[in-house]
């Protein structure tokens, strides 16, 4: 293997920068797993925060009063505002660095967080869940985490730490759902939302190591595409708009449950332990299955990674539906959905990354998470008036069912190359 080589998915070798052309400052094994390790434990934090926020819909409710559609909408605008900053942020980071913007992230998830009991209306949550909070938590989530890895590292490293990466945001809704409902328990709801402003802070250490500098990059080459230039060319570009498609229902799907989970536990008449702790089952197991989405995307094509996950979803929600409503059936149906959760990020990162490369990954990546939020802001917002409406949550399951099953045909027609073999 020669010096300029950067082969080695696993972290194992020293990283050299090509003779003539350097890309990437010099950098060693522990510096490698440093840079990966501290965007997974930034995004366990505003992860874990915003997974979580489901717990705080049935006390919200109870101390203020306003309905769940009320809330509902509160937290189907941060589902919205989440998406919506991404691409915003990743410009930002992708024009001054990272830094600055997960710093601002963190203090304003903690101040969202912090300033949620005080609020007594509609308007208020709006505030402090739906724009404060949420701003916080995107702009310290993938589009600007996977971005700064992914330009510190060598190629052959990015799919590797993109699944680490992703399975710290799982390990963050693991760690986060059942802490959370046993401070809600212990000391109100209202506490625990103040114990997770002091969370969010204590992740404020790790923004130094993600953003470590790197050496300037080369001057653009006559004829490569600038920021806006790359974006007008991804918008008019067919397998990027199948790929948000796709991702859009993804946002329905993770939004619907993150929200009303608890709800539908209630109507089954089973305790409020069974959705903290399916919140926290979903988290456990979408850790192996980021670990696993990462290799599978160094090894096989990810646009059928994708298929193969949105069948999946649809497949077990039609079983989950026929099935008795039991604390089992809520944990193997977590266990089943969460392997592919947040799996879904490292295979359509890669895709954006194939079709447009790493150099404005922040801004195009930030913007196919923005489709996956505005299909959030629905399955938020639209499950509380079916509850409202019928009842009961059976059309958003249909409706889960048949967004999942267009999505995996959407990934298909995706132009994507063939992988190379791996060099020896």
């Amino acid at each position: 293997m020669g010096a300029d080589s950067f082969y080695n998915p696993g972290f194992r070798t020293i990283v050299r920068p090509t003779v003539g052309r350097p890309m990437f400052r010099t950098l060693n094994q522990p510096a490698l797993w440093a840079i990966t390790l501290s965007a997974a434990g930034i995004l366990m934090v505003t992860m874990g925060a915003r997974q979580s926020l489901g717990l705080f819909l049935s006390p919200l409710n109870t101390t203020t009063g306003l309905g769940v559609v009320s809330i509902s909408l509160a937290m189907a605008v941060g589902q919205f505002t989440w998406g919506a900053i991404q691409p915003l942020a990743g410009a930002v980071a992708d024009r001054y660095g990272p830094g600055r913007v997960l710093l601002g992230g963190l203090l304003l998830l903690a101040l969202g967080s912090a300033i949620t009991p005080f609020m007594s209306s509609t308007a208020g949550l709006i505030v402090s869940l739906g724009l404060f909070s949420a701003i916080g938590s995107g702009a310290g989530s993938f589009s600007v985490l996977i971005a700064a890895s992914s330009q510190r590292l060598p190629p052959a490293a990015r799919a590797a730490a993109s699944g680490v990466i992703n399975a710290g945001g799982s390990f963050g809704q693991f760690v986060f759902a059942p802490i959370l409902q046993a401070l809600i328990q212990a000391l109100g709801w209202m506490g625990a939302m103040w114990s997770l402003a002091l969370m969010t802070l204590a992740a404020t250490p790790l923004v130094r190591v993600v953003s470590r500098p790197v050496e300037a990059p080369q001057a653009r080459a006559a004829g490569e595409a600038g920021l806006w230039q790359s974006v007008r060319g991804a918008v008019g570009d067919g397998s990027y708009q199948l790929l948000n498609l796709g991702f859009f229902s993804c946002g329905f799907h993770i939004a619907f449950l993150v929200t009303h989970l608890p709800g539908e536990v209630a109507l089954c008449g089973l305790p409020s332990a069974v959705a903290s702790w399916s919140l926290a089952i979903i988290g456990l197991t979408n850790i192996f299955g980021s670990l696993y989405a990462g290799a599978w995307v160094g090894r096989y094509r990810s646009k059928y990674v994708l298929f193969w996950m949105y069948a999946s979803r649809a497949a077990m929600i039609a079983v989950y539906l026929v099935a008795p409503k039991s604390d089992l059936t809520f944990y193997l149906f977590a266990a089943g959905l969460g392997f592919t959760w947040l799996a879904t990020v490292p295979p359509t990162a890669a895709i954006v990354g194939k079709l447009f490369g790493v150099r404005y990954l922040g801004t195009l990546f930030g913007m196919t998470l923005l489709s996956h939020q505005i299909g959030g802001f629905f399955g938020a917002y639209l499950g509380g008036l079916a509850l409202t409406e019928f009842g009961d949550y059976s059309w958003m399951w249909y409706a889960d069912i048949a967004l999942a099953a267009v999505a995996a045909l959407l990934n298909l027609p995706i132009r994507e190359a063939a992988l190379a073999s791996p060099a020896r």
